[in-house]
């Protein structure tokens, strides 16, 4: 499990035996799989593939949109961040260097203040 949860940080330190036994015994408590399986059930990949967004719905959104990715995201490429910003006629995108997949850990005071001044516009 400490091997997959590294692949969420560019900053490696983050991921200490502590929070990996955290997270562990979050994913064991009681409901937790059952609650997982009713949003993903069997087979799995056709519930994530139900959650990508068609292009024309992306260009149909009419709000601001604030994307945010880690440039050293593992997880999700940022090809996709990329591919929203073209999409999405009134967003921007900003990516953080020496970031993985969890940005809003990784740099969370500048996460938190990017955030808050997008809100606040």
């Amino acid at each position: 499990m400490k091997q997959v949860m590294k692949n969420m940080a560019y900053n490696q330190a983050l991921v200490t035996d502590e929070l990996v036994e955290m997270r562990l015994r979050a994913s064991l408590r009681p409901g937790t799989q059952e609650a997982f399986a009713a949003l993903f059930p069997a087979p799995r990949a056709r519930w994530i593939e139900a959650q990508i967004v068609p292009p024309e719905k992306l260009r149909a959104i009419p709000h601001p949109t604030l994307i945010i990715h880690g440039r050293d995201d593992k997880i999700v490429p940022m090809e996709g961040s990329l591919k929203l910003l073209d999409a999405i006629d009134d967003s921007r995108l900003h990516v953080f260097g020496r970031c993985g997949h969890w940005t809003m850990i990784e740099h969370r005071d500048r996460f938190n203040a990017l955030v808050g001044a997008f809100l606040s516009e």
